[in-house]
């Protein structure tokens, strides 16, 4: 299996017997995702996606991807949440977290309505400058308001610069097949289309459309993606104890009843902050409702242990670790001899970054357990498109399995409204009067 989980690190803080107890309820879970008939069961279909995806569009999305690479120097991928997250995480895991600063035969990627600011989305236009851009729009209904703005202002753009006709051709819509906003304005324009399945969410959503048309016009091989999620959907269904996403879901649900309410996911490459990024909205999203949950959070080592460090080794007792282990490095340095050995490092002459990195690793794991924080090590070979595929379902499965232990609906978010109805009212959005009085009061007051 690509994915291993290993428990020593937790086995000091609950016993492997104690785990095991949650073999029932992961059995009642997993029989849940496969029938569909648990909460949320309609929002399901990424449990089968790696073996029934659209082969006739994964063809158009590769061939839009070489159009774009051949007609644009730029992609503005315009989403937020799990319409931009899964897509980042792939490129800067299996390119470079510098991707658009590194050489290249692939456009630059650029991701835009993910936030408000007036600042980001000003300077990714000045970093844009004369060169040809594509622009990928992500959206459901197309109305969600971040990446709703963010289109408006590209889509002028793309139309000042290349007329009406030119923009069309360079405009690509990710959305309903059928129904929505975006999907109107499409079919009105002429844009070309993908989809986003009806019962996948967003945040379960990389390896669908969502994600593949980005990370396949970064040059990442999204059919070796596809082959190690297809991997993992065949092994990852076995119902025993040495299947990894059942021993992560059972380790983290066995922790949080004994008060360890916060997650912290730790990776010593940088490359892996964005697939930390996209964890958090994957188990942040799926869990934290009803007043229970798993709180997420991240780091990254080795660099957060001069900031976090000292709360994670000695702060609350609430929290465990989940540590993303690469076991073969993509590439390496040696460190020599100075003869002055002023900073006296010259005992790790010979030795290699990677193996400097993993004692780093293993010494801070050790230290971690000392100052009473469990460890859930999490471990990949290496950094390839298969791998990272393996990676994502192993997330996914373990997530739902997770949120079913818990005992909540791990496919809604319906407290993600919750700010957007107040932005709407303050902003003056039509039927939105008597909220908009509401709150002026209570500023008022404040």
């Amino acid at each position: 299996m690509a994915v291993k989980i290993a428990l020593d690190n937790v086995y000091p803080f609950i016993s492997e017997a104690k785990i095991k107890e949650y073999g029932a309820r992961l059995e009642r879970a997993q029989n849940m995702l496969e029938q569909g008939d648990g909460p949320g069961g309609e929002f399901t279909g990424w449990l089968r996606l790696p073996g029934e995806y659209d082969k006739m569009e994964f063809t158009r999305i590769k061939d839009a991807a070489a159009k774009i690479q051949k007609q644009s120097e730029a992609l503005i991928v315009i989403g937020i949440g799990g319409s931009y997250l899964g897509a980042r995480s792939a490129i800067e895991f299996l390119c470079s977290p510098n991707y658009n600063l590194i050489k290249k035969n692939t456009p630059d990627v650029f991701f835009a309505g993910n936030n408000l600011s007036g600042a980001y989305l000003n300077e990714i236009i000045e970093l844009i400058g004369d060169r040809d851009f594509s622009i990928n729009v992500i959206s459901k209904s197309g109305t969600t308001t971040e990446p709703a703005v963010a289109f408006r202002v590209w889509k002028e753009l793309a139309e000042k610069k290349y007329g009406l006709a030119g923009a069309k051709e360079r405009i690509y819509a990710t959305t309903d097949k059928s129904r929505g906003a975006l999907k109107k304005l499409a079919d009105m324009e002429g844009y070309e289309c993908f989809v986003i399945p009806d019962d996948i969410g967003g945040r379960y959503s990389v390896l669908t459309p969502v994600g593949l048309l980005p990370i396949a016009v970064a040059g990442i091989d999204i059919g070796a993606c596809m082959d190690g999620a297809a991997a993992a959907m065949n092994e990852l269904k076995a119902r025993r104890w040495d299947n990894p996403a059942w021993r992560y879901a059972a380790a983290r649900n066995a922790l949080y009843d004994t008060g360890k309410t916060t997650e912290i996911f730790a990776a010593y490459e940088p490359s892996a902050r964005f697939i930390a990024e996209w964890w958090k909205q994957l188990f942040g999203e799926s869990e934290g409702k009803e007043g229970k949950g798993i709180y997420p959070a991240s780091v990254d080592f080795t660099a957060d242990l001069h900031s976090m460090g000292q709360y994670i080794q000695e702060g609350r007792r609430n929290i465990f670790e989940t540590v993303l282990s690469i076991a073969r490095p993509c590439c390496d340095i040696t460190l020599v001899n100075d003869p002055d050995d002023l900073d006296g490092l010259n005992f790790l002459a010979g030795k290699t970054l990677s193996h400097i990195n993993r004692q780093a690793f293993l010494g801070t794991i050790l230290a971690h357990a000392d100052g009473g924080v469990p460890s859930i090590i999490a471990e990949i070979p290496e950094i390839n498109e298969r791998e990272y595929g393996y990676l994502v379902y192993f997330f996914e499965l373990a997530c739902g399995l997770s949120g079913y232990i818990l005992g909540v609906n791990p496919f809604d978010q319906p407290g993600v409204e919750a700010y957007k109805k107040n932005m709407f009212a303050l902003l003056g959005k039509p039927g939105y009067e008597k909220e908009r009085e509401d709150l002026s009061k209570r500023l008022n007051n404040i």
